[in-house]
């Protein structure tokens, strides 16, 4: 085990949330701001429940927030994972990169998925595990992907680490200090999304449904969908094309 004091890197584990999980559940905890990084996982989690891709050289690691009475709702944290995912790509890249973001909590590079973003809560504790593609990229059947060394060389995972866990902290305070409109602004910023810009919503049942982008609700960053005939739909999960 190796890292700095508030980042320990692992060789191999099943997967860093559930070792997370599981140091909650014991009482041990984990404290905030300190990360558990993977060289490798082999039960890595999607969202949906999807498997996720053990690449070798990747960034695979969690961490933890407390969540407490009156602050954004906690499924927003996906919103801050994202950001900082940006920040410490574009970092490493430099600003003209083509990064993206692209709802709930997808980045984009070249407008293929470089990372992958899963939230869990625990006994009042929300995880926050991310997988980022630095130096090899999965073939999945339904989109494109994407990896650092597509374009460069790429940091090594203890360098990226830090920077991803400064970013973290950077925009978790922003969050909590000016609460989770200041980050959704922040999302639409870096976003592919364009107010009536076409989208399709395809749930985790199969069902699609196609109408324009409405924008984001401020109460929670839920997906607003203007329909054909003018009515709007709020969509809080499924991925969109």
């Amino acid at each position: 085990m190796s890292g700095s004091p508030h980042i320990r890197v692992v060789d191999e584990t099943g997967s860093t949330n559930a070792d997370l999980a599981a140091a909650i559940r014991s009482g041990e905890g984990w404290p905030e701001g300190q990360w558990l990084i993977a060289r490798r996982q082999t039960a890595g989690r999607g969202r949906q429940g999807r498997e996720w891709f053990d690449g070798a050289g990747n960034f695979m690691g969690s961490t933890v927030v407390a969540v407490g009475e009156g602050g954004p709702p906690p499924a927003s944290l996906s919103f801050v994972a994202a950001l900082a995912v940006r920040d410490a790509v574009g970092e490493a890249l430099g600003e003209e990169a083509p990064l993206a973001l692209k709802w709930p909590n997808d980045v984009l590079l070249g407008g293929a998925k470089l990372s992958g973003i899963l939230l869990e809560m625990v006994r009042g504790t929300i995880i926050v595990g991310i997988g980022v593609n630095l130096a090899r990229t999965p073939q999945l059947p339904d989109r494109k992907t994407a990896a650092l060394a597509d374009i460069m060389t790429p940091p090594a995972l203890e360098d990226f680490a830090a920077s991803l866990a400064s970013h973290f902290a950077r925009r978790l305070e922003n969050w909590r200090t000016y609460g989770l409109g200041a980050t959704l602004q922040a999302f639409l910023a870096h976003a592919i999304h364009a107010q009536g810009s076409p989208l399709t919503v395809h749930d985790s049942d199969g069902s699609t449904l196609s109408g324009s982008f409405a924008g984001l609700e401020e109460s929670d960053g839920a997906l607003r969908l203007r329909l054909a005939d003018g009515s709007e739909r709020v969509i809080r999960a499924g991925d969109i094309s």
